[in-house]
């Protein structure tokens, strides 16, 4: 039996009553991550991908966050993917260095309305999703990432084809097709590092729109190859080289929902436990800043540039200026990131260098480690063993609720997704998603 096989009769057949207490609890926490995640993109005006879906249009199924025009399911999917993912400020899967929500919820969401499903069959699909997009990264640590592909869309099509099969009802034989189809549309190039390009914002809505596509096709008859992961053309051999993989091991045994990381800050992960330390650092002024870096994390964060970000999404990938702009301001948010050429902000960042220092695990749980020189000769150091928003984080349930009121969505939606399980469609939810406000 193949990889996806079981992969597809694992997920056609999952219910919520097999799905532990805990990992129900997390797979909500993302859902409403999600959707703030996307309401903060619309307030902010990342509008691209919301007026290409609305240019698409298509039978009224589905709602686009923060828009009264319904569309078809899948542009509505590209809308919702590209918006969750704009900011940079959704979960992340450290095993797996996937964005597991954005490209997961717009397919569990869009397709959800489109066929009138309970939010209880909403919710289990979407953590079905979670449990693929998460192993789908984590069976090649930092391997796509290596190779300069985007794991979150290279892994999320398949994950999202997953979630549309099971919410329109396909036998386990068409979402095998649905995961084969979905694995020709793998993909996504990691050249916006050296560009600032925005492509990589819209790699999650890309995801979602191809994977109902892919879900579509097979319900109408194209087929797919059952080898589409372990295959010496699937996924990790023609993209990274390496056929054979098998990523679904331990599926209802471990479940990876409880292991996705909530931002607290909206830029990549991979600076944010250097911005966690930073917050304890005593303040400047700064003569020179050291941090290590996982040797993974320094190919995407550090290194010539980056104290000079040419646009405010390179920014975000720049720890130098964003652990300048920490010092400086105390925080990282959403409107840090609105004027990148701050010249106290720049001056500090070409102050602040880094070592790549090994760590015995994968490189978005490194810890935090920053060491100070004072201009009046002091030394400084500060310290975290992982960054926050993270498993067993005790205040977790406090940051995404706060996280999600700031970013823009009503008290309303917080209530129904908390109550997501018990709603008999989506319709309540998806009425409210309509509006966001500025906090």
């Amino acid at each position: 039996m193949t990889a996806a096989t079981r992969l597809a009769e694992w997920g056609m057949a999952l219910t919520l009553d097999q799905v532990p207490e805990r990992a129900r609890a997390a797979a909500l926490r993302h859902v409403l991550d999600g959707l703030g995640c996307a309401a903060a993109a619309r307030l902010a005006g990342r509008r691209p991908a919301v007026e290409v879906a609305l240019g698409l249009g298509g039978p009224e199924e589905a709602t686009v966050v923060g828009c009264s025009q319904r569309v078809g399911a899948a542009a509505a999917a590209l809308a919702n993917g590209a918006l969750m993912h704009a900011l940079d400020f959704d979960d992340t899967h450290a095993g797996g260095l996937v964005h597991a929500t954005s490209p997961v919820l717009p397919v569990a969401l869009a397709v959800g309305e489109e066929t009138g499903a309970s939010g209880a069959e909403v919710l289990a699909a979407a953590i079905a999703g979670y449990e693929a997009i998460c192993r789908l990264g984590a069976a090649v640590p930092h391997g796509f990432h290596a190779r300069g592909l985007h794991a979150t869309s290279a892994c999320g099509v398949l994950a999202g084809a997953l979630v549309a099969t099971r919410l329109y009802g396909m036998p386990p034989g068409q979402a095998v097709h649905a995961l084969g189809i979905a694995g020709s549309q793998a993909g996504g190039l990691l050249e916006f590092l050296n560009t600032g390009a925005s492509t990589k914002q819209l790699h999650p809505g890309l995801a979602a729109h191809a994977a109902i596509l892919a879900a579509r096709l097979a319900r109408a008859g194209a087929t797919g190859p059952a080898t589409v992961l372990e295959g010496r053309y699937g996924l990790y051999g023609a993209l990274l080289g390496r056929p054979g993989v098998d990523p679904v091991t331990g599926l209802g045994d471990r479940w990876e929902v409880e292991h996705i990381t909530i931002k607290p800050y909206p830029a990549c992960q991979l600076l944010h436990a250097a911005l966690d330390a930073a917050r304890t650092l005593p303040s400047g002024p700064f003569e020179e800043i050291v941090a290590e870096v996982h040797p993974d994390a320094a190919a995407i964060v550090c290194g010539q540039g980056k104290a000079r970000p040419r646009t405010p999404y390179e920014a975000k990938f720049s720890l130098p200026w964003s652990v300048a702009a920490m010092l400086l301001d105390g925080d990282v948010t959403v409107r840090t990131y609105q004027d990148v050429d701050r010249p106290e902000v720049v001056a500090l960042a070409e102050r602040i260098r880094h070592v790549e220092t090994p760590f015995p695990g994968v490189a978005a749980d490194q810890p935090g480690r920053l060491k100070a020189r004072y201009a009046d000769g002091r030394l400084g150091t500060a310290e975290v063993p992982r960054s926050a928003g993270g498993p067993g984080d005790p205040g977790l349930d406090r940051l995404v609720r706060e996280k999600a009121l700031a970013n823009g969505v009503t008290e309303q939606v917080v209530d129904l997704v908390s109550r997501l399980p018990d709603l008999p469609t989506l319709r309540p939810l998806v009425a409210h998603l309509e509006e966001v406000t500025q906090a």
